[in-house]
């Protein structure tokens, strides 16, 4: 069973950047499609972004299109998630997951491994 550790989360004001990262054990990180998902506080946990095997294929909710960024580094095992022009809404809990789905759903039920989660929080 992979082991996946998110970083990177943090206080930021609106309008702030913030890099997430997740650290993946074992050697078949580059043969799986990574998902980003996040929960706010008494909210259901939503699909973030997504990002195919290589970095040839990323997919992001409506509410953060043009605002982030997924990108891989496949020869250090890590998925990343750039947070530019962040917003009070985007406070959360920030989680990695790991799909078998050839083209990543945005449903996390579609997920076998997951991190711990790192917390974002925008103030406003």
């Amino acid at each position: 069973q992979v082991q996946l550790v998110e970083s990177g989360g943090g206080l930021v004001q609106a309008g702030g950047s913030l890099r997430l990262s997740c650290a993946a054990s074992g050697r078949t990180f580059s043969t799986y499609p990574m998902g980003w998902f996040r929960q706010a506080p008494g909210k259901e946990r939503e699909f973030v972004g997504a990002i195919g095997r290589s970095s040839g294929s990323t997919y992001y909710a409506d509410s953060v299109k043009g605002r982030f960024t997924i990108s891989r580094d496949n020869a250090k095992n890590t998925v990343y998630l750039q947070m530019n022009s962040l917003k009070p809404e985007d406070t959360a809990i920030y989680y990695c997951a790991r799909t078998k789905y050839a083209i990543p759903p945005r449903y996390d039920s579609a997920y076998d491994s997951w991190g711990q989660g790192t917390q974002v929080t925008v103030s406003s």
